[in-house]
C-alpha cells in the first residue's frame, strides 16, 4: 500500500527552515526580485564552471571563502533602505509565531548577503527573534541549489539533530526545492520541501514531489501548519484536503 500524502503532512515538524526573499519578505517592485534571482542563477552557473576548473588544480583549497563579486556589487549600488525596498509577509509572521509557540526550531536560509542586506532585513522587520540559525551567502562556499546552506543551518540551531526530527523547508524558487533534496541526500535523512508559488512548484513537479507540498500562497502554508498541529487532524485528513491543488 502507498503512503497517504495527506497523512505525511500531518506529521508535526520539529524543525522548519525558511527562504527569505519572496517567502518571508516581498519586494515592493517584483521586477527587482526577478533580477536578483536571475543574477544569482548566473552566479551559480559561473561558480559551477569555476568548480570544474578547480578540480583540475589539486593545489587549490576547495573550502576557501567565496568572493561573491556579483552579490557585493548589487548591494554596493543599493540606494534605498530595506524598509523602502521590502515589506514583510504578515501571514508568514503569524506562521512563525505559531511554530515558535509549538516549540519548533526555526532557521532562515538565503542566497543573499547577510552583511549589508539579510541581517538588516531581519532586524528592520523584527524577524531575527524567531530564528536560532540564519545562514546567508557568505556563510557557505556554495549557495542554493547546493545543500551547504541548509546543512549549515541545521547544524547551527543550537542543538544536535535527533533521530525523530521532522524537517521542513519552504522556498519560492526551484533552487529551494533542489537544495532541500540535495541536503536530504547529503544528510541521509528526509527534508520535506514545500514550494511557495509557481516557480518552486515547477521544481516539485520535476522532482515528482507530492502536490500536497505545493503552496500557492502564504495563506495556504498557514492553513497547512495550523492543520498539522490540530489534535484531530489525522482523523479528518481524509475528508478535508490540504489547500495545495493538484496540478
Amino acid at each position: 500500500m502507498g503512503t497517504d500524502p495527506l497523512a505525511e503532512n500531518a506529521i508535526r515538524p520539529t524543525i522548519v527552515l525558511f527562504d527569505l526573499d519572496g517567502t518571508l519578505v516581498h519586494h515592493v517592485n517584483p521586477r527587482v526580485l526577478q533580477m536578483l534571482e536571475f543574477l544569482d542563477d548566473c552566479s551559480h552557473r559561473g561558480a559551477r564552471l569555476a568548480a570544474r576548473f578547480r578540480l583540475m588544480r589539486r593545489n587549490c583549497v576547495s573550502e576557501r571563502t567565496p568572493k561573491l563579486l556579483v552579490h557585493k556589487a548589487i548591494h554596493k549600488v543599493r540606494r534605498k533602505s530595506v524598509e523602502e525596498m521590502l515589506e514583510p509577509c504578515e501571514t508568514m509572521r503569524g506562521v512563525l509565531e505559531r511554530l515558535r509557540a509549538e516549540g519548533v526550531a526555526l532557521g532562515v536560509v538565503s542566497n543573499g548577503l547577510g552583511r549589508g542586506y539579510g541581517h538588516d532585513v531581519l532586524g528592520a522587520f523584527d524577524l531575527q527573534k524567531y530564528f536560532s540559525a540564519a545562514v546567508f551567502r557568505e556563510d557557505v562556499s556554495r549557495g542554493k541549489p547546493w545543500p551547504d546552506s541548509i546543512i549549515t543551518a541545521l547544524r547551527g540551531l543550537g542543538r544536535d539533530l535527533r533521530a525523530n526530527d521532522v524537517i521542513w523547508y519552504i522556498g519560492d524558487q526551484r533552487k529551494d526545492i533542489a537544495a532541500a533534496q540535495a541536503a536530504s541526500a547529503a544528510l541521509g535523512r528526509a527534508i520535506r520541501p514545500f514550494a511557495l508559488g509557481a516557480r518552486a512548484a515547477l521544481g516539485t513537479v520535476e522532482a515528482r514531489i507530492s502536490p500536497t507540498q505545493i503552496m500557492w500562497s502564504a495563506a495556504d502554508f498557514e492553513r497547512t501548519v495550523s492543520a498539522t498541529f490540530e489534535t484531530d487532524y489525522r482523523g479528518r485528513s481524509l475528508v478535508d484536503p490540504l489547500p495545495a491543488p493538484l496540478l
